[in-house]
């Protein structure tokens, strides 16, 4: 039996559990939202993902409570949260810093809040354990914080953020103080523990790895405003604009003015004398528009001859290799002074490469393999 896909944004019935309406926020002549409308779905798990001053976190600490809209209004679960203060919310935020009891056990620290809401002892009993098994932190109960490791600490503070079964979660850049292998580790555990709790994540990072990775959806934010939202798959094969193409992942971008050839098909005049780049684009586009074509190293094929069937070609020069273990990124120089990127999975072990600098070099992509964008 088939798995029902997980797309609650693509079906007309689903109500959202958050939506931001036409919210701005400004501090001073600062604005730091504009304008922003969005919706985010009950068990999602929504990234927000930009540069540092985009906006993101002043939209999570909307959210949390912690910061007011200066215009428009949020909605959690059908109601306006703006009179509702931050500890009445069924909000739960997870700060970088973790923020746990130094003097508090792993037990204690979980159980912290519970207590506090003046919970009977036996149901604190029962949700403390319960936590400390979905982290799997049975064994270090006991413990203080300064006596486990960093990627333990984190889910402490993940523990202790889900044991008031808050509707939604959020987290700060909750990752950031961990080394890069633990990060990817604990993604997957983060994916997991979401999963089986159902509570509604939305993580506010700066790593687009980390998007991608943990993400049903992502929000790429730039200047207070949202540029697109769509699933990892979707912001990385089909950007809506050159900034998204660009922020997201590495990508060759080539500006020329566009011609129709034909239904849906268009030639790219990228440089004087050089042979026009053919593009497919479900777009459309007008005669002598400016457009740049986005195409991803990965997509561009690498060869000493040019190949015969190739709808796109060109020659250039080897200028710079990039070897990162399971791929090698070339950097090849055009005649016309333009640096184009191609991509090429090391798949066998190699004494000597197949290409080396200054080698001349021909590069290749399909008419489908980039994208062509107005702006």
């Amino acid at each position: 039996m088939a798995i029902p896909v997980f797309e609650p944004w693509n079906d007309p019935d689903e109500k959202p559990l958050i939506q931001f309406q036409n919210v701005t926020k400004r501090f001073g002549d600062f604005t730091a939202i504009d304008n922003l409308t969005i919706d985010i779905f009950e068990r999602e798990f929504f990234a927000l993902l930009g540069p540092s001053g985009c906006g993101k976190t002043t939209m999570m600490r909307m959210l949390a409570g912690f910061e007011s809209p200066t215009e428009g209004k949020i909605f959690l679960a059908g109601q306006d949260i703006a009179p509702v203060p931050p500890n009445q919310r069924a909000v739960n935020m997870m700060f970088q810093s973790y923020a746990l009891f130094p003097h508090l056990s792993v037990w204690e620290n979980i159980a912290f809040g519970l207590k506090r809401e003046g919970m009977p002892k036996p149901e604190i009993n029962a949700r403390v354990d319960e936590m400390l098994r979905l982290t799997r932190l049975e064994k270090f109960a006991r413990r203080r914080p300064h006596q486990i490791s960093g990627g333990q600490r984190q889910r402490v503070a993940l523990a202790r953020s889900l044991a008031k079964a808050p509707k939604l979660l959020l987290l700060d850049e909750p990752l950031g103080a961990l080394d890069r292998k633990l990060r990817e580790e604990t993604q997957f555990e983060l994916m997991d523990i979401q999963e089986k709790t159902g509570t509604t994540f939305v993580i506010v990072t700066h790593d687009q790895e980390e998007a991608m990775t943990v993400a049903s959806r992502v929000a790429v934010m730039d200047n207070g405003q949202v540029m697109q939202v769509a699933t990892p798959a979707d912001i990385y094969e089909a950007p809506n604009s050159v900034y998204v193409a660009d922020f997201i992942g590495d990508v060759n971008l080539i500006e020329g003015k566009v011609t129709a050839t034909g239904e849906g098909t268009f030639a790219l005049h990228w440089r004087d004398g050089a042979e026009p780049l053919r593009v497919k684009s479900p777009t459309g586009f007008s005669e002598g528009q400016t457009a740049h074509l986005a195409i991803r190293p990965e997509k561009v094929t690498i060869s000493a001859e040019r190949p015969a069937d190739a709808a796109n070609a060109v020659q250039g020069k080897v200028l710079d290799i990039a070897y990162l273990g399971n791929l090698s990124t070339y950097h090849v120089e055009l005649p016309t002074g333009d640096i184009i990127k191609a991509q090429t999975a090391n798949t066998r072990r190699i004494s000597r490469r197949d290409y080396t600098w200054e080698d001349t070099v021909w590069l290749s992509w399909t008419a489908t393999g980039g994208i062509l964008l107005a702006n």
